[in-house]
């Protein structure tokens, strides 16, 4: 190897793939071994994580991902790939768009929330329910909003309590530990008692809680829920490909938005 080919080579650096004529590795494991052996989950997992998961850790994360794969069309990321098939793009363009609008607000919840959990966790002393109390209190009095609580459409979001279900049988298998599980519960807890009501966890909240127990640091919540989303981002753009439709906006033909403008201007 010449001294440029070694200063090429060593330009790209990476721990996931090895490739040379004939031959494909992922964190060293053949490609030919995986294909036709391990599910799309273990190989996210692998792929991520540099092992592969056990079944029971490959479940729980699949349960996670099965969770968000869709909300309809009222949900931005949704809307926005249909839009973007009437518009005559190809289904990658309409993916794109719809995983773009995934940010703080849509699709990076899980993100804060896991985040907001692992630091009651690091200063849990007293308790874990002290912990939570005192930063949901420090949250609110700043303004700010805790992120996988509350859901604008669902009373009761019914894909958390089936996830905190699975956490818990899987704390009784020994596949997690459960701290994150008694910190978002903690949460729970403390921002019924802050707000005067109940603001139950969303899907957020409890894929936060699965992904942090699986060991996932908060920015991978993102993009795990944006895998899964995907799924049915690309449903969407197919079905609406399949559908017809030109430039289809947000509202109905016929249907406008408010102006708030100046009156209308006549001309002299």
């Amino acid at each position: 190897m010449t001294p440029d080919q070694a200063k090429a080579e060593a330009w790209w650096r990476t721990e996931i793939i090895d490739m040379a004529p004939g031959s494909i590795r992922f964190r060293g494991h053949a490609i030919q071994d995986l294909i036709g052996t391990i599910g799309f989950v273990d190989m996210i997992w692998l792929m991520l994580r540099g092992t592969l998961p056990t079944p029971a850790q490959a479940d729980l994360l699949g349960a996670a991902l099965v969770a968000g794969v869709d909300h309809g069309p009222q949900a931005p990321s949704i809307a926005i790939a249909r839009m973007a098939m009437t518009c005559g793009v190809g289904i990658n363009s309409a993916m794109a768009s719809a995983v773009n609008v995934l940010g703080d607000i849509h699709g990076g919840a899980g993100e804060q929330a896991l985040a907001f959990y692992l630091d009651i966790l690091a200063d849990a002393a007293p308790s874990i329910d002290v912990a939570a109390r005192t930063a949901v209190t420090q949250a609110l009095a700043a303004g700010g909003t805790i992120g996988g609580f509350g859901h604008r459409f669902h009373p009761i979001d019914p894909r958390a309590p089936r996830l905190l279900a699975l956490v818990d049988a899987a704390v009784v298998a020994g596949t997690v530990e459960g701290r994150l599980a008694c910190a978002a519960r903690a949460v729970e807890t403390a921002l019924t008692e802050a707000k005067g009501r109940r603001i139950p966890m969303n899907i957020d909240g409890a894929t936060a809680v699965i992904f942090g127990e699986l060991g996932f640091p908060p920015p991978l919540c993102r993009g795990l829920f944006i895998l899964s989303r995907s799924v049915g981002v690309l449903a969407h753009a197919y079905e609406q490909s399949q559908q017809g439709g030109r430039n289809k906006g947000p509202l109905p033909k016929g249907w406008r938005w408010q102006y708030d403008g100046v009156s209308a201007v006549e001309s002299e």
